[in-house]
């Protein structure tokens, strides 16, 4: 009972000084997955010394030593892997044979033995996907009281006399198995706690990355810019709460926020060679002032000691970077760095999704100045040989017909690019129709049944002409008959504008606007204003066509009304 006594006061001590220690953020290093290099040798150190000072103070009885040094064996192994746990099993092991009595070299061969074998073990629970087991209490409760038993076994097998063996083993074994085993339980069990409040906190910094997301979401469609970056840096400063948050392009710095704001200016050259590094290798460069030494390159005096320089890319390049510091007196956790990097991604996207909006546009914007420069030839030929018919009959329709032709031509040279009213849009297209209905005297009948309260709503440039001027070239010139053209307009729910052209030819799937699936030359209005509707205002909206042959064609045009009102 004394021993129980002795050695969980031994395990209460070293369970007070883990304590204080969880209070660091060295203690968040248990945490992690021991792949790194430098990680294990923080697990091996560490629970090297355990074994070290679970040996010097352990209590002597009869020529052995009674202690808590198992907890380190097994601990060790658990954290670290089989390599590191045998390593601080043998370095613990080596220490006790240092020390000589009877069970020297039984101590030391088990001490191994229980370093490797919770190696092993956590390298099978690894590797089967059960990594979270390794943090589980009972567990190491049980793997614990399993290796202890083995040490018992192995002072009786290699320690001689083996009747001295069998009278310490019956009075070690049942203290020693007890505290080792709920030691290391605890310990473990500390770890668990910490890993816990470290997802929560990956959880929050997650919350952060959306929050930055949602924060920076369209300033990049502005630029690639110092404006832009200066805004889009100042909300990752923000968010994350790091020491400084810098953005370059491929030449020059164009933002920096915090510490080192003073001798850091927007528009510099870069002179860091990181910097340089990660967009000449398109790869994450990271100096945590640890490991991999960080110095400032412009003033000694600088108060950063860590970097994490992320390149961004658009689908081809790199084409800058973003850097997020931390001060001297300040670890830059991993988290942190995964953090940085997922902001290095997020903003790599807003970037090549602008880039490919502004193609977008810009091919939209030269498919319409192609569409306004392309005066049907055959249309300027019918209206000038219109116009040239009637001026001795009618000079006054004439000159009627010659202003409405200036008209159309020049609205076709000035319309813009951008939202126009739909009075306007129907002031052009009776330009168009009144020489059209000129042409075909009375074989063309107009009907435009619209409400005044709708002219002020707004619609892409283009959008009816373009249809109207099929409706006459592929429809109702083909008939024999009175050809009829109806347009009308009028709001769906309250939210959606509906433009309906028809006419009474029936005669689009004989027009060859589709062809194969794809439109064809004369289809290049109407496909152009279905594209450039959905580019603005989303898939819901655009040109539909329902087609009765011989009978009528109608063509139908929806757009929203909350985004085409001012």
């Amino acid at each position: 009972m004394a021993l129980i006594l002795l050695l969980t006061q031994q395990m209460c001590l070293y369970l007070v000084i883990v304590y204080l220690f969880s209070k660091t953020p060295l203690f968040k290093l248990f945490a992690e997955t021991a792949s790194r290099l430098p990680h294990k040798v923080f697990i091996y150190l560490v629970f090297s010394s355990f074994c070290i000072m679970a040996t010097y103070f352990g209590e002597q009885t009869n020529d052995a030593i009674a202690n808590t040094r198992a907890m380190g064996a097994v601990l060790g192994g658990l954290l670290g892997g089989p390599v590191t746990g045998f390593l601080v099993g043998l370095t613990g092991g080596l220490h006790r044979y240092s020390l000589g009595g009877f069970t020297d070299l039984a101590c030391a061969i088990s001490t191994t033995l229980e370093g490797l074998s919770a190696g092993l073990f956590s390298y099978y629970l690894r590797s089967s996907g059960r990594y979270e087991k390794i943090y589980d209490p009972l567990i190491v409760f049980g793997l614990t009281f399993v290796v202890e038993l083995m040490q018992m076994t192995t002072i009786l097998i290699v320690a001689k006399p083996w009747e001295d063996s069998l009278v310490l083993v019956k009075e070690i074994a049942p203290s020693m198995l007890l505290v080792n085993s709920i030691g290391t339980a605890l310990f473990m069990s500390m770890i668990r706690d910490q890993k816990t409040m470290a997802d929560k906190l990956s959880s929050a910094f997650s919350a952060k990355a959306l929050k930055i997301a949602e924060r920076s979401v369209g300033i990049l469609s502005q630029g690639f810019d110092q404006k832009s970056s200066a805004t889009i840096a100042q909300i990752v400063l923000e968010e994350t709460n790091v020491g400084a948050v810098a953005i370059t392009d491929r030449n020059r710095l164009l933002a920096f926020i915090g510490l080192g704001a003073d001798h850091h200016l927007p528009g510099t050259p870069i002179s860091s060679n990181m910097t340089e590094a990660a967009i000449r290798e398109n790869k994450v460069m990271f100096a945590d002032g640890v490991e991999s030494a960080y110095a400032c390159s412009l003033s000694p005096q600088c108060k950063l000691g860590s970097c994490l320089v992320i390149p961004l890319r658009n689908d081809t390049e790199v084409i800058g970077t973003i850097k997020l510091y931390e001060a001297k007196n300040k670890l830059f956790l991993n988290i942190n760095k995964t953090l940085g990097e997922g902001i290095g991604r997020l903003l790599s996207n807003q970037i090549l999704h602008n880039r490919v909006t502004q193609q977008q546009n810009l091919l939209t914007q030269t498919e319409l100045k192609l569409l306004q420069a392309q005066v049907n030839p055959h249309f300027l030929f019918n209206a000038l040989n219109t116009i040239s018919a009637i001026i001795k009959r009618d000079p006054d329709q004439s000159k009627q017909l010659l202003q409405q032709l200036s008209q159309f031509l020049r609205i076709n040279l000035k319309r813009t690019t951008s939202l126009i009213s739909l009075g306007d849009e129907l002031e052009h297209i009776n330009s168009y129709l009144a020489i059209e209905k000129a042409r075909f005297i009375d074989s063309l009948h107009i009907e435009i049944n619209i409400s005044p309260e709708l002219y002020e709503l707004k619609m892409p440039a283009f959008t009816l002409q373009p249809i109207i001027e099929n409706a006459v070239k592929h429809g109702t010139s083909q008939m024999l008959e009175t050809g009829k053209i109806r347009i009308e307009a009028q709001l769906i729910e309250n939210d959606t504008l509906e433009m309906i052209v028809e006419d009474n030819a029936g005669l689009y799937h004989n027009s060859g606007l589709v062809e194969n699936g794809s439109m064809k030359s004369e289809g290049l209005g109407m496909n152009l204003v279905h594209k450039r509707i959905q580019n603005i205002f989303g898939s819901k909206f655009g040109v539909t066509v329902d087609c009765c042959t011989d009978q009528y064609t109608r063509v139908i045009i929806r757009i929203p009304v909350a985004g085409v009102t001012e």
